[in-house]
């Protein structure tokens, strides 16, 4: 038998380096043949628990789809992310009670020539705009019969945890794409005219539009504000279109030969909806550049994201080999089915308004409806 190995190692080796094969493939052909022969001979190699079982050959392989299939059905998707993070600003809050916080809308007064002698009059600001959010919490629980544990050989049930957290994050992302996408926050910006919103659809041009509107912006005193759109957040179907606005170097649609002087950063929300052509396009601040929040997500302090937790089984041996009393295998669930209960709870929220929606500082905001060509 082992000189049949010899030989199949040899041809193996042959075979590879006539394909024009790397050192280290050929050296991992023949390390697999050297595994093979020192377990049929009893000798351990570095790996001490690792034993010679079965393997699958290229039969099994129609056997082997068809058990995916039948059991796994259609296995987890590979979801798109929605990068909100550059958009929002986090506040901690200590508990579930509404926080209030107090924006600064007004600078202070200019100064004023008072001459030899002369006495200043006294200044003022305006009174600050109340802001009030609190953190709610967002939970989902799954049941997971005990058989159902022992009989999943695939080990399907352990992506449980991975994909308890995927729906941990989608949630959150949802949360946040609906800050700005709601009816109440685009009729905010929408009744503010030219300088918050308009109808075009994405061009080089609009998106000049939109970044001289947040130029122009300006505080409670009309006094300029350092405004400036930064994130232009699209629909799925513009991801396209806003890489070529960004990487052109001439405005195509003034036929001008005008120079492209237009730049932002990209932010693709899967979550906007809208049929083509008329999708919908936001800009928004930088709020770490110049303190203009367009939005907050409320967190509950020490609470940085989602947790997983399990119900502890209520019940415990009465007759085991490790005598009475003992506790049940961790596999073990609730003393009425055996169930193994699993619960994701995540807790954040948001400044929440019947005429501002969700903004929280319109001045960073900008919104098109895409549907003028």
């Amino acid at each position: 038998m082992r000189r049949i190995l010899g030989f199949l190692k040899d041809i193996r080796r042959h075979q590879l380096s006539q394909r024009g094969a790397s050192n280290e493939r050929l050296a991992e052909a023949g390390a697999l043949f050297d595994f093979m022969d020192a377990q049929l001979t009893g000798v351990r190699v570095d790996a001490p628990n690792t034993i010679l079982r079965e393997t699958l050959v290229s039969a099994d392989f129609t056997y082997a789809i068809m058990e995916f299939v039948n059991r796994l059905a259609i296995p987890g998707y590979e979801k798109k992310n929605f990068n909100f993070e550059p958009l929002i600003f986090t506040d901690q809050v200590t508990n579930f009670l509404p926080h209030n916080r107090y924006q600064n809308r007004g600078a202070f007064d200019d100064l004023e020539y008072v001459g030899s002698k002369g006495q200043a009059r006294p200044g003022s600001i305006d009174d600050a705009t109340k802001r009030v959010h609190s953190a709610y919490r967002f939970e989902k629980q799954i049941d997971i019969a005990y058989e159902t544990l022992v009989n999943d050989d695939l080990g399907y049930l352990e992506d449980t945890i991975r994909l308890m957290g995927e729906a941990a994050r989608r949630t959150l992302e949802k949360y946040v794409s609906r800050m700005y996408t709601n009816a109440t926050s685009i009729a905010r910006l929408t009744g503010l005219g030219a300088l918050y919103s308009q109808n075009g659809r994405l061009t080089t041009a609009r998106v000049s539009e939109a970044r001289m509107a947040f130029n122009q912006r300006t505080d409670a005193r009309t006094n300029p504000i350092n405004a400036r759109g930064q994130y232009l957040v699209v629909h799925s179907g513009l991801v396209d279109t806003a890489q070529q606005i960004l990487r052109s170097t001439q405005v195509a649609e003034l036929m001008t030969n005008a120079v492209n002087v237009v730049t932002f950063t990209p932010i693709e929300d899967p979550y906007i909806t809208g049929t083509a052509p008329n999708l919908p396009w936001y800009m928004f601040t930088d709020w770490r550049t110049n303190n203009i929040r367009p939005f907050v997500l409320a967190r509950l302090q020490g609470w940085t994201g989602p947790r997983v937790f399990r119900k502890r089984a209520d019940m415990e041996a009465v007759t085991t080999l490790t005598g009475a009393g003992a506790m049940v295998e961790p596999v073990l669930g609730d003393f009425d089915t055996g169930n193994i209960a699993l619960k994701i709870v995540d807790v954040f929220g948001t400044y929440i308004d019947g005429t501002e929606g969700n903004l929280w500082d319109y001045r960073g905001a900008y919104y098109s409806t895409g549907t003028a060509p």
